[in-house]
């Protein structure tokens, strides 16, 4: 499926009106772990640089805890990387627990 120029057209004008209202959000690139600084590459194609990270839900720094990893890579070498679907089609493993009561 293709779209024709004229709806190509509205939509890039859009996005245009989108990014002359300083609304539109470039994505970052992030090249260390998440933790209080940062390694970014914003835009993309700049110099990689050190900023402040005060975006992260990591805030005790355990996502790169070295425990935490070894438990990731325990449960990526018991179960593989995850469901297949969410839960309501494929299933609760037995490993999250029984989620009802009753």
């Amino acid at each position: 499926m293709s779209f024709s120029d004229m709806v190509r057209h509205c939509y890039q004008a859009d996005l245009d009106g989108i990014k002359s209202n300083g609304l539109f959000k470039e994505e970052r690139s992030i090249h260390s772990p998440q933790s209080s600084d940062i390694e970014v590459e914003f835009p993309i194609g700049s110099t990689v640089r050190k900023c402040i990270n005060i975006c992260s839900n990591n805030y005790l720094g355990l996502s790169s805890h070295p425990q935490v990893i070894a438990a990731a890579h325990a449960g990526l070498d018991a179960r593989g990387y995850g469901m297949s679907s969410v839960r309501f089609i494929c299933g609760t493993q037995d490993i999250q627990g029984n989620w009802r009561t009753g």
